[in-house]
């Protein structure tokens, strides 16, 4: 049951995928991807829902309203961000690099290598709407709590940084209150908490084997896409990020320590 599922999942993945791909090729930006990252495991929990009669109800309901949450939430945010912007630079680089051929380049190095990710990825919500255990359980009930936890720290760390970068003033200048008081990356460590939230529901539909899907998405966010990458690029342009740096916790929040 669980591999059918999974199967019909990774087709429509891919379809979205080279969807996506084209109208990335008729506006020549690849950002598009970016945008629609939160948006595609919107759609694959809904997919599950109306197309799986498997499952534990109550359960499915938590996992797919909570999903849609993350997902939106995310979309609208990087959606705004980027709004009237050109292409990241990190596509630029590579479509310099690649020169003629990044219009092919493109699809496997960008929306089939995300593509992937988003499935394999996607195994907990996938575990846990199909499951028929009930009721719902302990993990369960922690997972609600886990993923809030996690939603407020990224919502409110998004929040919190697109309105100080809004005024002027602030230019060059490290922001230190509010949850980055706790946290360098505070909106990055509310990412990885809700995907361990999403897993307590797989853990409690039996599914623990899935484990693999958070500590995939943690690691993104701490080595390749998210803490990693900007960490570097702050420490080359903003003087007043060492002294940040050597008092706030780089991901897990915690009370700021005294500068030496």
């Amino acid at each position: 049951m669980f591999l059918d599922v999974f199967i019909s999942t990774g087709l429509l993945i891919l379809g979205l995928m080279v969807l996506l791909w084209l109208v990335s090729l008729a506006i020549k930006n690849s950002s598009i991807v970016d945008i629609f990252w939160g948006t595609g495991f919107v759609i694959i929990a809904w997919f599950i829902f109306f197309s799986s009669p498997e499952g534990y109800l109550p359960r499915k309901i938590l996992m797919v309203l909570l999903v849609t949450i993350w997902g939106l939430r995310l979309t609208i945010h990087i959606l705004v961000r980027n709004w009237g912007k050109p292409e990241d630079f990190r596509y630029q680089k590579w479509r310099q690099e690649s020169g003629s051929i990044w219009w092919l380049k493109s699809f496997f190095q960008v929306y089939l290598l995300q593509g992937f990710l988003m499935w394999i990825i996607s195994t907990p919500i996938i575990a846990a709407e199909i499951s028929p255990i009930s009721p719902l359980g302990i993990p369960d009930y922690l997972a609600v709590i886990v993923w809030g936890f996690g939603f407020f720290f990224e919502a409110a760390g998004d929040y919190q940084l697109a309105k100080f970068k809004s005024h002027p003033g602030n230019k060059g200048k490290v922001l230190d209150t509010g949850v980055w008081r706790y946290s360098r990356h505070p909106n990055y460590f509310g990412d990885a908490f809700q995907w361990w939230g999403f897993y307590l529901f797989a853990l409690s539909a039996g599914a623990w084997w899935t484990v693999f899907s958070p500590v995939i998405m943690t690691f993104l966010l701490l080595k390749v896409s998210g803490v990693a990458l900007l960490e570097k690029s702050l420490k080359e342009t903003k003087p007043q990020y060492s002294d940040y740096k050597e008092a706030t916790s780089a991901f897990i929040p915690w009370f700021p320590r005294q500068k030496r």
